[in-house]
């Protein structure tokens, strides 16, 4: 459940358009890591606050606008 499993996940995601799909319909950070589980990585929703609020941008922006659940949750916002 480590920070590294999430980064790693944030990778998966970059390449995998499928992936980016269930991520953008997803409603929480516990949606995202339900997500994940099933692809092989396994960390806790806590652990999305962790990242760098570069992180978080890469991955909007880098995943076609994915995962509100990861912006809002990392910035406080419901």
């Amino acid at each position: 459940m480590s920070l590294e499993q999430l980064k790693a996940f944030l990778e998966k995601v970059k390449g995998d358009s499928n992936l980016q799909e269930k991520l953008k319909v997803a409603k929480s950070p516990e949606d995202v890591v339900a997500i994940a589980k099933e692809h092989g990585h396994e960390f806790t929703a806590d652990k999305i606050n962790q990242l760098s609020e570069k992180e978080l941008e890469v991955v909007a922006g880098g995943a076609g606008g994915v995962c509100g659940a990861f912006t809002s949750e990392a910035n406080g916002t419901p």
